[in-house]
C-alpha cells in the first residue's frame, strides 16, 4: 500500500502541483473586492496612504510593509490606538512585524482567527485572497459596531447578523457583546445574557 502511495507522489515534476494550487488560490482573489477595499482603506485612513496601482500585485505591494494596514486598524479605535509604533521599513523582519500588530489589533477588534491571514499570505504573496476576507470581515466589523469610526460607504460591506440586531435593546447588546461575539447568527436563540449554547467559545 505504501509503495502504491508513494509511487503516485512521484508522479510528474512535484512543482506543477504547487502550481496548480496556487492557482487555485488566486482565482478566489476578487479585482471588485479589491476595488472597494482600496476606495475604503484610501477613505478611513486619508490621501496619506496613496493608491496602490490596480491588479493583485500592486494591492500587494501597497500593504506589503504593514504601515497602511496599521493605520486602516488604528483609524476603527475612537481611543487608544492599539498600534503605537508605525514606521515603514525596507528590511524584511520589521515589515513582518508591522504586519502582526495589525493582525493583533484586527483580533482586538474582533475578526475571528477563521478570518485572519498569516503574515506570509501577505509578505510573500501567498494568499492574498486571505488578505482581502480579513480585511472584508474588518470592513463588515466596522459597519456592524458602528461606533462612528467607519468611513465609507456603509453598503460595501455587509452588517454581520444583521437580522436578529432589532430583538436587542442597546443594553443588552452591550452587555452580550463580549459573550455574543459578534458572529453570524449567534444570537439565535439567546437568552437575555446573551448566552448561547453549541457554539465554540469565544476566545478573547
Amino acid at each position: 500500500m505504501a509503495a502504491k502511495g508513494a509511487g503516485m507522489a512521484n508522479k510528474g515534476p512535484s512543482y506543477g502541483m504547487s502550481r496548480q494550487v496556487q492557482d487555485k488560490i488566486d482565482s478566489k482573489y476578487d479585482p471588485e473586492l479589491e476595488q472597494i477595499l482600496v476606495e475604503w482603506i484610501s477613505r478611513q485612513c486619508g490621501p496619506g496612504v496613496g493608491k496602490p496601482e490596480d491588479g493583485k500585485m500592486g494591492f500587494q505591494t501597497w500593504l506589503k510593509d504593514g504601515c497602511v494596514l496599521s493605520e486602516l486598524i488604528n483609524s476603527l479605535f475612537a481611543g487608544d490606538k492599539p498600534v503605537k509604533k508605525i514606521q515603514s521599513s525596507a528590511m524584511a523582519f520589521k515589515q513582518m512585524e508591522q504586519i502582526s500588530q495589525f493582525l493583533n489589533a484586527a483580533e482586538k477588534y474582533g475578526v475571528t482567527k477563521t478570518d485572519m491571514f498569516q503574515t506570509v499570505d501577505l509578505w510573500e504573496g501567498k494568499d492574498l485572497a486571505a488578505v482581502q476576507r480579513t480585511l472584508s470581515a474588518l470592513g463588515s466589523l466596522a459597519v456592524t459596531k458602528d461606533e462612528g469610526t467607519y468611513n465609507g460607504d456603509p453598503n460595501w460591506f455587509f452588517k454581520k447578523a444583521i437580522e436578529n440586531k432589532r430583538d436587542f435593546s442597546d443594553e443588552q447588546l452591550k452587555a452580550g457583546k463580549n459573550v455574543i461575539g459578534l458572529q453570524m447568527g449567534s444570537n439565535k436563540g439567546a437568552s437575555q445574557e446573551g448566552m448561547s449554547y453549541g457554539r465554540p467559545r469565544q476566545i478573547l
